[in-house]
């Protein structure tokens, strides 16, 4: 009996401290909710002017683009004119040559499924780019072994084209062992030295000696006159960027994929054509040029490739030692031709009666 009236007074004192603290808690609600609802509203208030703004920028946004672009027509396109298979090959050795092996197999797989045609990849490509880029994989993990060997397995020709390709990869190899853990790294390098620079003692005597000279700077290398040897954050980029392009070469390819080349030159190209076709249409005039642009495109150094020009006057083609030079009348002729009429200070266009000077003759990328 004494047990259960304990726990009867134990459940009263409970439910008393339980309705007490309701009551102060209802009590006390409609103060915190007053002093809640200042900064509840002043949040929202805030939060509505930030949204009021961005649907503004996004109204300016949308007015500028149509504004900008206005709904034109289409660009017709001649589909005899275009060489669909010349097209669907350089899609696909766009995908081979950015390393999407798989995805340059389908597409190829599906252009042979409709055609009925063989592949339009060839294989010693895909074997040459899958080599290729299992090099510049191990470039990027630090190990030069596999680019050391293809240099060495291609070094007549790539001496035949003067490249330093070898020697650069070399030398990469020779700062890689030296920055390493000394005194261990210093030893390795020597050797290194000793067997590979043998070869290229009679092109680059000079930078040989400046590394063996980096040497005696091994303590305090980075305060050294060969800091910016050793020191180079670039150096894998660029033996990287070097390869490629050497690699290319020996395949008889650029060093960028020609879609790629194609697109970005539209690109640039684009906003001058555009220009030109809106003062057109203000002038009411057509653009009457066939096959040929209306209007010079400049373009990055790097995308103006070699000339293909036949000079009017020697019959023969130009090429980087004897570019297309164009004369003030217009007319273009080979730089040996033009050096060949212009022996006077003025001479005589051979084509119409203009006279001009020889130096206001400029070399022009076709």
């Amino acid at each position: 009996m004494e047990g259960g009236t304990r726990n009867n007074m134990r459940r009263q004192v409970d439910m008393s401290f339980s309705s007490v603290l309701t009551r102060s808690d209802i009590s006390a609600a409609p103060i915190t909710l007053a002093k809640l609802q200042n900064p509840v509203k002043q949040g929202f208030d805030n939060l509505g002017g930030d949204l009021k703004k961005i649907h503004r920028s996004l109204n300016d946004f949308s007015k500028a683009l149509d504004k900008r672009f206005k709904d034109k027509p289409l660009p017709t396109v001649n589909q005899d004119a275009l060489d669909h298979e010349l097209i669907k090959r350089a899609i696909g050795m766009h995908f081979l040559r950015e390393g999407e092996f798989e995805v340059a197999s389908a597409f190829a797989d599906d252009v042979k499924k409709q055609n009925g045609r063989d592949n339009i990849l060839s294989p010693h490509l895909v074997k040459a780019f899958k080599e290729m880029y299992g090099i510049l994989e191990a470039m990027k993990a630090k190990n030069l072994k596999p680019a050391l060997a293809w240099a060495r397995q291609h070094s007549a020709s790539l001496e035949a084209r003067g490249s330093d390709l070898a020697f650069e990869i070399s030398r990469l190899q020779f700062v890689w062992l030296f920055m390493g853990d000394l005194p261990r790294s210093l030893s390795k390098a020597l050797v290194y030295a000793r067997q590979e620079f043998g070869g290229f003692q009679s092109r680059y005597q000079q930078e040989i000696h400046e590394l063996a000279a980096a040497m005696a700077f091994s303590p305090n290398l980075a305060d050294s006159p060969y800091k910016r040897i050793f020191y180079n954050e670039n150096a894998w980029e660029e033996l990287g960027q070097s390869f490629t392009k050497e690699f290319c070469s020996l395949l008889g390819l650029s060093a960028d994929s020609p879609m790629y080349i194609a697109v970005t030159a539209g690109a640039i190209a684009l906003p001058v054509l555009q220009k030109y076709q809106s003062i057109m249409q203000l002038k009411r005039t057509e653009w009457t040029t066939e096959d040929e642009l209306p209007v010079e495109i400049p373009l990055p150094r790097n995308y103006r490739f070699h000339s293909i020009f036949v000079c009017p006057v020697s019959k023969e083609q130009t090429t980087d030692e004897n570019p297309p030079m164009m004369m003030p009348c217009g007319h273009v002729v080979a730089k040996e031709s033009l050096d060949m009429i212009s022996k006077s200070i003025r001479f005589k266009c051979p084509y119409c009666p203009s006279e001009s000077k020889p130096a206001d003759a400029r070399r022009v990328i076709i």
